[in-house]
């Protein structure tokens, strides 16, 4: 039998969008009753809010949208990296040593999701999230990961403002996924999908992230 996990945030109206940005927002415009056939609801939201893909266009001003992101990078085999408990305000860097345990199991799916539970409420926005060093992206880099996928807000540090391992996984042509739900999930190797919506110009999408076992 299959198990299916389903790692993405629920997008509501009490989400925490990042500081400044648009907040999630759905009504119903239309209203099933003795005169409507239907419920027809619209959304309002952030490209941004809860689990979604960052398109290179969103750091970079002649970057692909997310229209045209390469699909094959976000179905495959995953490694879930546990890093609970690991780090704090002061120490917030995640280091090649951090992940030197689950190499080869990096290099054999080519996609990370990195588990730290440091955005355990998604009401509340995080003042400091974890992030990989420099480093620790230039090894992934090396060991041609195809993806990496978090689950805080962002792969930058939340006051960053040149958004340099945006940067850096873009040069390795590394797609992003961040804000994932990996509270439930133990390490180890997993199937993974999480396609972002075709909007046709888009910084970002939302995703619908599943890790299952066969």
């Amino acid at each position: 039998m299959r198990n299916i996990w389903d790692i993405s945030r629920p997008l509501t109206k009490e989400l925490a969008p990042w500081p400044g940005d648009t907040p999630f927002r759905y009504e119903l415009t239309w209203c099933l009753s003795q005169t409507c056939s239907v419920n027809v609801g619209a959304l309002n939201t952030s490209t941004h809010n809860g689990t979604h893909a960052d398109a290179p266009f969103h750091f970079q001003g002649e970057g692909a949208a997310i229209d045209s992101v390469p699909l094959e990078n976000y179905i495959g085999p995953a490694v879930v990296i546990d890093l609970v408990e690991k780090f704090s305000r002061t120490q917030p860097s995640i280091a090649i040593a951090d992940l030197e345990h689950a190499l080869p199991q990096i290099a054999e799916t080519r996609r990370v999701l990195l588990k730290t539970n440091c955005f355990p409420d998604p009401t509340r926005f995080p003042d400091w999230i974890p992030v990989l060093n420099s480093e620790a992206i230039t090894c992934l880099r090396e060991l041609r990961v195809v993806l990496l996928g978090v689950d805080v807000p962002s792969v930058d540090p939340i006051e960053a403002k040149v958004l340099p391992n945006h940067h850096a996984l873009a040069l390795g042509k590394i797609a992003i996924i961040e804000s994932l739900d990996l509270s439930e999930i133990e390490a180890g190797v997993y199937q993974f999908a999480a396609l972002p919506l075709k909007i046709v110009g888009g910084d970002a999408a939302p995703v619908r992230a599943l890790l299952w076992r066969d």
